[in-house]
């Protein structure tokens, strides 16, 4: 059954266009993966099938009686004083008014003597709780406790006000609120962003098995792959579908992209050929005045057979970065070690006596669940690499060690500073080179001009991802760099990360680019930090041994 149909869909913002005569179908209980750069319009393209925002042409088609769940980038604010309760339970108004009809129904059956209304009130309560029974009403508190203890929406948590949450908690309770409803179709826009390991994992179980279609924007890839049995790629204004999941489409798609490339060039060939027997024809003609003119004749129908043409659109290369990050000279053989270390903030203890060496060229990930002191581990690395005095910490840094460091929020010096002029502090050339430079960074024409401080995630990654590439660091600290970049850009930094000659420790929730980067995992687990050798799948292995 169909359940989303559009055809002949264009959007357009301003002078902008998005995408020109759209067509694609959902079936259902397809899980479709929409990918494609930032900007292409997945964004939008939910928003349109959520009835938030109309096409300017074309149509869209929904089952008839199809309830939708929308999940935004950025969830809608709750009124100041609703608890987190209170936003959960409103999935179940509708159940809740079919057991007030219910009990009503009931009230009458009790007190009714005629025996046709009797047999009336009788059918009305039996087709109403066949309903309810089908709505998932008599499950609906062995839901509410299974969700809340996937998302782990704990009891205290419950009765807390919406207003006092963190970002990612509120997105939490929007995503299990959205869940709880059980719509026949799910649209989710970056909805695993603050999910830690564990919650995803059950998260993409929970949707492998929910009875619904749904349609999923994502960077992360690993979840992708978990969930999706189909792909769409939205890219140039128009989609692309492949019928499996997102390492399936990777590889049809450099087929197309590769067979395209050819048809394209092989077209080419022809038009430029026959352009120049065109132009032969015509000097031949000219040639043989004044008895040339079937020579004209010759290249005029050339022409028509060549204006005819529907010219092959060149295939959109795959954007790369000049990610080469040299090491001036290596450390030593231990870059890393720490030694028997107690770790908190306040009164809540991170690490007990906790060890850990890393060797040079090794590439380590850190991973442990939200609040487990991954990033505070981090500072205290680096806080010791500033100091003076290092001869008396648990902490300690191999010799001729240079460390380049990304953190999970990206600042600049003078955030009121163009692109331009930041780069400009630390480069050696003259401004043709380094504008040369910026635009192999994806910084063209007037993105140069952009104040730092208004940069998207993307963009601050890859100006400084150029500042560190200058560094020439031999010990790059990570922490969560993939969180605001696109697939492609993610792709392309994994790239030059795998020829990083140098020692990388990072901390991710990316379990796609763990697998990509890691030869060891370090898990911060009952305030220990425990070694498994290999990436994410051998961690996850070990974990299932036990």
């Amino acid at each position: 059954m169909i359940e989303v149909n559009i055809s002949n869909a264009s959007k357009h913002f301003g002078t902008r266009e998005l995408f020109k005569e759209l067509d694609f179908k959902i079936s259902t209980n397809e899980r479709v993966a929409l990918i494609g750069s930032n900007g292409s319009g997945k964004s939008t393209l939910l928003k349109i099938i959520a009835g938030l925002e109309k096409i300017d042409d074309g149509e869209i088609a929904l089952r008839k009686g199809l309830t939708i769940g929308y999940l935004p980038q950025i969830p809608p604010q709750a009124d100041q004083g609703t608890s987190v309760r209170e936003i959960l339970m409103n999935a179940f108004l509708p159940l809740k008014k079919m057991e007030e009809k219910m009990n009503h129904l009931a009230t009458l059956l009790a007190s009714e003597t005629d025996s046709k209304r009797l047999e009336k009130l009788c059918n009305q309560y039996c087709d109403l709780e066949q309903t309810y029974q089908a709505s998932g009403g008599y499950e609906k508190e062995t839901l509410f406790s299974k969700v809340c203890a996937g998302f782990k929406i704990k009891e205290e948590m419950l009765d807390r006000k919406f207003q006092t949450l963190s970002g990612g908690e509120k997105t939490i309770v929007y995503l299990a609120a959205l869940i709880l409803k059980k719509p026949s179709i799910l649209l989710l826009d970056e909805a695993t962003n603050h999910l830690d390991m564990e919650t995803l994992e059950w998260f993409e179980n929970y949707l492998k098995s929910y009875d619904g279609t749904m349609i999923i924007i994502s960077h992360d890839r690993y979840f992708l792959d978990q969930v999706a049995t189909k792909t769409m790629l939205l890219s140039g204004g128009k989609i692309d579908v492949f019928f499996g999941n997102y390492s399936y489409f990777q590889q049809e798609n450099e087929k197309r992209i590769m067979i395209e490339f050819e048809k394209y060039k092989d077209q080419q060939k022809m038009i430029e050929a026959m352009k120049n027997k065109i132009k032969k024809l015509q000097e031949f003609g000219k040639l043989a005045a004044p008895y040339g003119e079937s020579f004209f004749k010759r290249a005029a129908s050339i022409q028509k057979r060549l204006d005819k043409i529907e010219v092959l659109t060149k295939p959109e290369e795959k954007k790369e970065l000049p990610l080469k990050f040299e090491v001036a000279h290596r450390s030593g053989k231990e870059v890393l070690k720490i030694e028997d270390l107690y770790l908190s903030i306040g009164d809540k203890s991170l690490l007990k006596k906790a060890s850990l060496l890393v060797r040079y060229g090794e590439h380590v990930a850190l991973i442990g669940k939200n609040g487990t002191g991954k990033s505070t581990l981090i500072k205290e690395i680096l806080s010791i690499s500033s100091a003076k005095d290092k001869s008396n910490s648990t902490i300690k840094l191999g010799s001729q060690v240079v460390i380049g460091y990304l953190p999970q929020e990206i600042y600049f010096e003078d955030e009121n500073k163009t692109v331009l002029e930041t780069v400009r502090k630390n480069f050696q050339g003259n401004e043709t080179v380094l504008r040369a430079t910026l635009a192999k960074f994806l910084f063209f024409d007037d993105a140069i001009y952009k104040r730092v401080g208004t940069l998207s995630g993307g963009e601050k990654v890859r100006l400084k991802l150029l500042e560190l590439i200058k560094e020439n660091a031999n010990f790059l600290i990570l922490d969560e760099v993939t969180n605001h970049i696109d697939i492609d850009t993610r792709e392309m930094l994994e790239e030059a990360l795998k020829e990083f000659v140098g020692t990388i420790l990072f901390v991710s929730h990316d379990r796609y680019f763990i697998n990509k980067l890691a030869d060891r995992v370090v898990a911060i687990e009952n305030h220990k930090l425990n070694n498994y050798l290999g990436n994410y799948e051998n961690y996850k292995e070990k974990h299932l041994e036990k």
